[in-house]
C-alpha cells in the first residue's frame, strides 16, 4: 500500500491525527506508552519496536500498531525512519 493509499484509510479507520514522521539519527527510547492508538506505515528505514519483551523490526512497506496506552520501546535504524502515521485518540 502506498503512503496516499495509507493516508486515506487511517481516515476511514476513525484515526483523527495524521502526519508524516521522521527521525534522522539511530534513537532508543526505553519503555513508555502514549494516550493514544497508533497504525503506522514505514516509509524508509527501519524501526525496531519492543512489546513485552519481543522485538520486530519494521521497514518499508511494513504497518505496525499499537493499542492505546501499550508499554513498548522504539529504536530507530542506522539510516533513520520514515513512517506516515495515524494516532486516534482516547474519546473523553
Amino acid at each position: 500500500m502506498d503512503a496516499q493509499a495509507f493516508t486515506e484509510a487511517l481516515g476511514r479507520e476513525g484515526y483523527d491525527e495524521v502526519f508524516t514522521k521522521t527521525a534522522l539519527v539511530t534513537q532508543v527510547l526505553g519503555t513508555h506508552s502514549h494516550p493514544f492508538a497508533v497504525k503506522a506505515l514505514v516509509t524508509e528505514g527501519q524501526l525496531t519496536l519492543g512489546i513485552g519483551g519481543a522485538l520486530t523490526v519494521y521497514r518499508p512497506g511494513d504497518v505496525f500498531t499499537l493499542p492505546l496506552e501499550c508499554e513498548h520501546t522504539e529504536e530507530v535504524g542506522p539510516a533513520g525512519v520514515t513512517y506516515v502515521v495515524g494516532r486516534k485518540n482516547a474519546k473523553g
